[in-house]
C-alpha cells in the first residue's frame, strides 16, 4: 500500500499546480520541496503575465488553477500591453509584491485538506515493473506512491556563476538538487544542459529617479481570474532608463571575464531574454538598450533591473550598472548571476506530460526546457490533472493547439523538443484570434467542469457571461443609425462600442466588441481549426511498428518511433516529416485494424 496517492517534487510554479490539482480532486498528495520558505517564489522578474502569457494565466485559471488569483491579490501594477495592435497580441501583465506572493502561496498550499506539505530534498525516483512507486530523499526517508510529478526548476544539478565564482546552487543562496539529475542519468532519462539568468537588485533609495522616466500601470486595475470582476490594490509606478556607449564599453573590456564567453557555461541560454553581455556582443551597432526598473515589492528596496541581467564580477556589474542615467550612485544589494542546470528532453514524454521511459511519472516546468514561471504553472496544471486521471483510471487530458495557449506550448515540446530554453510568443499560435485572453473562460471553464476541479458557481458566472454578451450583440442588431444596424456599423475600423452608450461592464463590452469586429477573421480561423481537427481526431495505436511502413524516409521513421505521436497532426508538426512521408502514414493509419 502507498503512503501517498501523489508526490510532487517542488514547490515552484509547477509543483503548486500540480499538487492543487491532485488534492482539490481528494488525492491524498505529498509536496516535498527543499526549502518551505521559498514556495512560488518569483525567482527572476517580479512580474506575472506579459504577451501570450497572460493567456496562459488566464488559462490556468479557467481550468481551475491558482496563478491568478495569487497575482490578483499580491499585483502592485496592471497593465494591458499591446492595446493599441490587434486582440491576438494583447495581453494583460502585473507587477507583483514578491514576498507577499510567495507568502500566499504557501498559504494556499497549507489550507488545502489533502495536500501535506514536506521539507527534504529528493535524490532518486524509484520504479518497480516499469513505473515509478516512491521517492528516495537525502535524509534517507522512503515515501510511496501512485503517481509522482517532477518539477524541479533550475535545481536539478543547479550551478550559478559569478565571474570567477561559481557554487552549486538552484538560485544564489540556495543549494541545488545534485543528486537527482545523477541518479536519472544513471536511469537512461535523456538529460541535457540549460542556462538562464538574472540582473542585480539595487537599493529605491540610491536611485536618482528625477533621471528616470516614469511609466505607470493602467489606472484601472483589471483581475486576472474569471472569478473576480474587479482588483482594489495598490498601484506603484516603474521607470526607465538606458544603458549607452560608456556601459558597453565596460562589457567589451570584461567580457574574457564572463563565464558565459569563457567557457565555463556550457548549457544553451534564452535565445529572446539575452544577458547584458549577449547583447552587446551580438547587438554591437545599437546604441542603447532599455533598461526597466521595477519594485520588488511594497515592503522592501530592491529594485529589479528588468534587461540588464548578467554573470560578470561583481564590481563590473556594479561598474557598468553606475553608467545609466538615474543609477550613478545605485547600491547593489544582490548581484546578478547565470544559473546553469539539468533539463530532460521533452521529446521523451506523452502530449499528457507523462514520461515514455518511466510509466507514472508525470514532468513539468522549466525542467522540460522551458522558461517563465506561466509557462511552467501552465505545464504544472496539466500534468496534475493526468496523474489525477491515471488515478482514476480514466483517460487523458490533452489540450490541442487550436483550444489554448497550453496546448501548443506542450504540443512543440513533446512533437518537437527544444534545446534552449522554450518561451511562448502569440506567433506560435496558429489560432491566436481565437485564443484571446479574454476568451480563456468560454474555452476551458467546461471542460475544468468536467474534470472536477471547477465548480457549479464557475459555469454558472460563465453562463451568465454569455448571456449577457448575447443580450448586448442583439441589442446592437436592434438598434440603427442610417441603413446599417450598430451591429454592422461596429465592424468599421472607426468607430468603438464606447460610442453607443450601452450600459453593460466594460469586459463584458470589450469582448462583444472584439468578436464583432473580427467575426470574418475568426470565422476563417475555425474553418480552418476543422480541417485540422479531422487529423487530430485520428489516433495513432500507441504500439504502432513504423518500420513496416519501408516507403517512409529514415528520418522519419527515426523520429515517428521515438515520438511516437498520439494523432496523426501530431506526426505531421515533427520536423524532418516530409508531405510524402505524411501520406503514407496516414493512408497507413486510416486503413490500420481493417480486414
Amino acid at each position: 500500500m502507498s503512503d501517498y496517492d501523489a508526490i510532487v517534487i517542488g514547490a515552484g510554479h509547477a509543483g503548486i499546480e500540480a499538487s492543487l490539482a491532485l488534492s482539490r480532486e481528494g488525492y491524498e498528495t505529498i509536496l516535498i520541496t527543499q526549502s518551505l520558505d521559498a514556495v512560488g517564489r518569483l525567482s527572476c522578474n517580479p512580474a506575472i503575465g506579459g504577451l501570450s502569457k497572460g493567456n496562459i494565466v488566464r488559462e490556468i485559471d479557467a481550468l481551475g488553477g491558482e496563478m491568478a488569483h495569487l497575482i490578483d491579490s499580491t499585483m502592485i501594477q496592471f497593465r494591458i500591453l499591446n492595446r493599441r495592435r490587434g486582440p491576438a497580441v494583447q495581453a494583460p501583465r502585473a507587477q507583483a509584491d514578491k514576498f507577499s506572493y510567495s507568502r500566499l502561496a504557501k498559504e494556499t498550499l497549507e489550507k488545502e485538506r489533502h495536500l501535506h506539505l514536506f521539507m527534504d530534498e529528493v535524490t532518486d525516483i524509484l520504479s518497480e515493473g516499469g513505473a515509478a512507486c516512491a521517492v528516495r530523499t537525502k535524509r534517507g526517508n522512503e515515501i510511496s506512491a501512485k503517481v509522482i510529478v517532477l518539477t524541479t526548476g533550475t535545481f536539478m544539478k543547479g550551478k550559478i556563476f559569478i565571474g570567477e565564482y561559481d557554487r552549486e546552487e538552484g538560485r544564489l543562496g540556495e543549494e541545488a538538487a545534485s543528486e537527482l539529475g545523477e541518479n536519472l542519468r544513471k536511469k537512461g532519462f535523456p538529460i541535457g544542459r540549460l542556462k538562464t539568468g538574472t540582473p542585480a537588485r539595487v537599493r529605491k533609495s540610491s536611485l536618482d529617479f528625477s533621471r528616470l522616466e516614469l511609466e505607470k500601470g493602467d489606472e484601472l486595475m483589471l483581475p486576472f481570474s474569471f472569478d473576480y470582476e474587479k482588483i482594489d490594490r495598490p498601484n506603484i509606478p516603474c521607470y526607465i532608463t538606458y544603458t549607452n556607449d560608456r556601459t558597453h564599453e565596460i562589457i567589451r573590456e570584461n567580457i574574457h571575464l564572463s563565464p558565459l564567453y569563457g567557457g565555463k557555461i556550457i548549457g544553451k541560454g534564452p535565445r529572446y531574454c539575452p544577458s547584458i553581455e549577449d547583447k552587446v556582443v551580438r547587438f554591437p551597432e545599437r546604441e542603447r538598450h532599455q533598461i526597466f526598473v521595477e519594485p520588488e515589492g511594497i515592503g522592501t528596496e530592491e529594485m529589479y533591473l528588468n534587461g540588464l541581467s548578467s554573470s560578470l564580477p561583481e564590481k563590473v556589474q556594479e561598474k557598468f550598472i553606475r553608467t545609466l542615467p538615474g543609477l550613478e550612485r545605485a547600491e547593489v544589494m544582490r548581484p546578478g548571476y547565470a544559473v546553469e542546470y539539468d533539463y530532460i528532453n521533452p521529446l521523451y514524454l506523452y502530449p499528457t506530460l507523462e514520461s515514455k521511459l518511466m510509466k507514472n511519472l508525470y514532468i513539468a516546468g522549466q525542467t522540460n526546457g522551458t522558461s517563465g514561471y506561466e509557462e511552467a504553472a501552465g505545464q504544472g496544471i496539466v500534468a496534475g490533472m493526468n496523474a489525477a486521471r491515471r488515478l482514476r483510471g480514466e483517460s487523458p487530458l490533452v489540450l490541442k493547439r487550436s483550444e489554448s495557449y497550453i496546448g501548443v506550448l506542450i504540443d512543440d515540446l513533446t512533437t518537437k523538443g527544444t534545446n534552449e530554453p522554450y518561451r511562448m510568443f502569440t506567433s506560435r499560435a496558429e489560432y491566436r484570434l481565437s485564443l484571446r485572453h479574454g476568451n480563456a473562460d468560454k474555452r476551458l471553464t467546461k471542460l475544468s467542469y468536467e474534470f472536477g476541479l471547477a465548480d457549479k458557481e464557475k459555469v454558472e458566472r460563465l453562463e451568465e457571461k454569455i448571456r449577457r454578451m448575447d443580450d448586448v450583440k442583439a441589442l446592437l442588431k436592434s438598434r440603427r443609425s442610417g441603413d446599417k444596424n450598430l451591429y454592422d456599423v461596429l465592424k468599421e475600423p472607426e468607430r468603438h462600442i464606447s460610442d453607443f452608450s450601452i450600459s453593460e461592464d466594460e469586459g463584458i463590452l470589450e469582448e462583444v466588441e472584439l468578436d464583432v469586429k473580427y467575426e470574418g477573421y475568426i470565422a476563417r480561423e475555425m474553418r480552418e481549426v476543422g480541417h485540422y481537427l479531422k487529423d487530430e481526431n485520428v489516433t495513432i495505436p500507441p504500439d504502432f511498428d513504423y518500420n513496416t511502413l519501408v516507403a517512409l524516409s529514415s528520418e522519419a521513421r527515426e523520429k515517428l518511433s521515438l515520438i511516437r505521436p498520439m494523432t496523426l497532426a501530431q506526426a505531421g508538426r515533427i520536423s524532418g516529416i516530409r508531405v510524402t512521408d505524411y501520406a503514407i502514414l496516414a493512408i497507413a493509419i486510416k486503413g490500420h485494424g481493417k480486414k
